[in-house]
């Protein structure tokens, strides 16, 4: 068996120009070694897979060259390369700057390249401070770390400093093409967009998957081999979704979610994943935002033409509901429930159903059509304060019913049509602007408009208005309105002809009798049958005074009535 060499070694770049996505940084490293503007201490930081040991070698290579040596020659004596996840003790510095000190046998410059420079520890960041900041001029230090922020700011003070950026899905799915063209690979565009989205911005990363699908697949890649051997979720799975969700139909979608499950696939991602669907077919909708769409030439046709389907109100609560359910699937106790209803109500956004509440009938058209007959919309002129609705039967022209036919009722129907719109007069029945309105409409009964000549007013004893008065007091006890009955039976009536004068101790009751004077006035009226009687209601604080209301008053009461009271608290010495 022949050696095999990984892609991401065979095809490691030797020039700034290979690098793949990072044409500012190696721009700048390039006129810094044409102008000898090169500092002594650089770091490289950045994700991984994204070039920085790389760019390492490559300008230890650059700098060292002078044009005269020979093509494979790689400066291996002038290189140095230190791990420093496995060597970060002090021991491991002290050993690096003794070795300073020589200067360089081939070439100008001795580089040291340490990775991973975070994993030093405190003591060997101290121990190599100073020689860092000040190395001999034949010495250059390269380090490289993908967490900046663990390093010292002493030693990032030092530095001059490299940021490194996430290697685009576009560049790398150029580089991708490249390598399956040197291969002879026959690879589809789609194919090499989903690793290149796969890698998430590392380059060695879709390297070693491209490694894995064309071990898979063999010379010909297709979307449909990569998607299986990733494990990834086809972009076809979604489209078909979609297009279930826009038909409303719900026991397919179901369907097609329970075998997304049976191959393994975990609801979150496709929830997600949908979501993510929702969001491109959004980005098709302007052309302005066609360009954030990152699929291949033929995904995103589909893309163009499934988005004509779809409204923007579809788009925006379809995400909006995938949204809440990506947020809620990892604190629900059902999670395929959640999806599932999820699903539901996704495929109900564009389901009308039965329209019950026609803008043209106010009985649905389905029930005439189930009757065998036709309605027909009239409506009136303009100037006329309704519409009504002519109904069409069969037999309408005829102008007397046969002998032995029943005549149809729906002929020649007429239906006012009610109009639903809110009138801007109506107030709600718990404002105090309705509560003013029906005592406003209360008084007004009253004030019936009729001959007072014809309203009875028939002579009356003065018992038979204290019974009725009575009587009234006894009703309103047995319906449970104890406050008016207590209110009632303070204020002892007093009768001057058809005047009923009622005294009370403060304005409070005087306010809650007249609130209530209508129903009993005509309660009375009706009972002694005379509409003359008349109410009037007066305040007395003097007769406040006939009434104990607090615990001292009442003291006071009883010794009125029992002085032998007094003489009992004293005996006893008694409190109130």
């Amino acid at each position: 068996m022949e050696h095999f060499v990984v892609s991401a070694r065979k095809y490691r770049p030797q020039t700034f120009k290979d690098v793949v996505g990072q044409q500012a940084i190696t721009n700048t490293l390039m006129n810094a070694i044409e102008h000898h503007h090169l500092a002594q201490a650089l770091l490289f930081t950045g994700p991984r897979g994204v070039g920085k040991t790389t760019c390492a070698r490559i300008l230890a290579k650059m700098i060292n060259s002078d044009g005269t040596e020979k093509e494979d020659e790689d400066f291996a004596f002038n290189i140095f390369e230190l791990d420093a996840a496995s060597n970060n003790s002090v021991d491991d510095i002290r050993n690096l700057t003794d070795q300073v000190r020589i200067p360089p046998q081939v070439g100008k410059y001795k580089v040291y390249i340490i990775d991973e420079v975070h994993m030093l520890s405190q003591a060997a960041f101290n121990a190599f401070l100073k020689t860092l900041e000040e190395p001999p001029k034949h010495c250059i230090f390269i380090l490289a770390t993908t967490e900046k922020h663990k390093i010292i700011p002493t030693i990032l003070s030092r530095c001059q400093i490299f940021d490194f950026k996430r290697i685009t899905v576009k560049d790398a799915k150029e580089y991708l093409k490249y390598i399956a063209k040197e291969q002879g690979i026959d690879a589809e565009d789609d194919a090499l967009h989903i690793i290149a989205q796969k890698a998430d911005g590392a380059m060695r990363d879709a390297l070693s998957i491209f490694d894995r699908v064309v071990s898979f697949s063999g010379k010909n890649l297709t979307r449909h081999a990569v998607t299986e051997n990733l494990n990834v979720l086809d972009y076809e799975t979604y489209f078909t979704s979609t297009d279930l969700i826009l038909e409303n139909k719900i026991p397919e979608l179901l369907i097609q979610f329970n075998d997304t499950l049976s191959k393994g696939f975990d609801g979150h991602h496709y929830i997600a994943g949908l979501a993510s669907h929702f969001r491109d077919l959004m980005v098709c909708k302007n052309e302005q935002t066609v360009e954030l769409l990152e699929v291949g030439e033929d995904t995103k046709v589909k893309y163009m033409e499934q988005c004509r389907k779809a409204s923007y109100e579809f788009l925006m609560k379809g995400i909006e509901l995938a949204n809440d359910c990506d947020l809620k699937f990892k604190s629900s106790k059902n999670q395929r429930l959640l999806v599932e209803l999820t699903l539901m109500q996704l495929a109900s956004i564009t389901f009308d159903g039965e329209k019950k509440n026609s803008s043209h009938y106010i009985v649905p058209a389905s029930y005439f059509k189930a009757k065998g007959i036709t309605p027909i919309a009239v409506t009136l002129p303009k100037n006329e304060a309704s519409v009504v609705h002519k109904v069409a039967d069969p037999i309408e022209n005829k102008t007397e019913p046969s002998a032995g036919v029943k005549p149809n009722v729906f002929a020649q129907q007429t239906v006012p049509k009610i109009d639903l719109k809110p009138d801007p007069k109506r107030t709600s029945g718990l404002s105090l602007k309705s509560i003013r309105a029906k005592k406003e409409h209360l008084i007004k009964q009253m004030e019936v408009v009729v001959d007072p000549n014809d309203l009875p007013k028939e002579d009356f004893t003065p018992e038979a208005f204290h019974k009725a008065w009575k009587d009234y007091i006894k009703s309103l006890d047995q319906k449970g309105e104890k406050i008016m009955v207590s209110i009632l039976e303070m204020g002892k009536p007093k009768l001057h002809g058809t005047k009923i004068h009622v005294e009370f101790p403060n304005e409070s009751l005087k306010i809650e009798l007249e609130r209530a004077q209508f129903p009993l006035m005509e309660y009375l009226r009706k009972t002694v049958r005379n509409f003359d009687l008349t109410l009037h209601v007066d305040v007395n604080e003097e007769v406040a005074k006939k009434y104990a209301f607090t615990p001292l008053e009442k003291y006071e009461k009883l010794k009125e009535k029992n002085p032998n009271i007094e003489l009992l608290k004293k005996t006893f010495g008694l409190d109130l």
